[in-house]
């Protein structure tokens, strides 16, 4: 990955977190959670809900839009990442679910949005 994307990805990052915890009202537990399986952008709370969440940012509409690229292969990655932390966390008990923040940072313009159950658990 160059530079370049590793800081829009950061950038990226960066801004979702805040919108989560100042405008959503999510308290962040991890941000970049790694285990050998791979790793999850945010680990947060939604009130009662566990909310497992991928971060995809956008510096221009030339790839399509952001959330796009969470595709049933990255889907069943993420599914493995977050039943790991169920697991190690033993968390068994809560509710849960994925969501996808997809942050665009185009020339004339910052905007993040928030897309809340973007999947299911999927383990195939």
């Amino acid at each position: 990955m160059s530079e370049d994307r590793k800081i829009l990805g950061k950038k990226g990052e960066d801004l979702a977190a805040a919108y989560l915890k100042e405008k959503q009202g999510y308290k962040i537990l991890h941000r970049n959670y790694r285990c050998v399986l791979g790793e999850m952008d945010i680990i947060a709370k939604d009130r009662d809900v566990l909310s497992f969440v991928e971060v995809k940012t956008r510096g221009s509409a030339k790839f399509g839009i952001p959330q796009e690229s969470v595709n049933k292969r990255k889907q069943h990655q993420l599914s493995k990442v977050a039943l790991e932390f169920i697991n190690r966390y033993k968390v068994h008990h809560a509710k849960a679910r994925f969501d996808v923040v997809a942050v665009y940072l185009l020339p004339n313009e910052e905007r993040v949005e928030l897309i809340k159950d973007a999947f299911e658990l999927t383990l195939r």
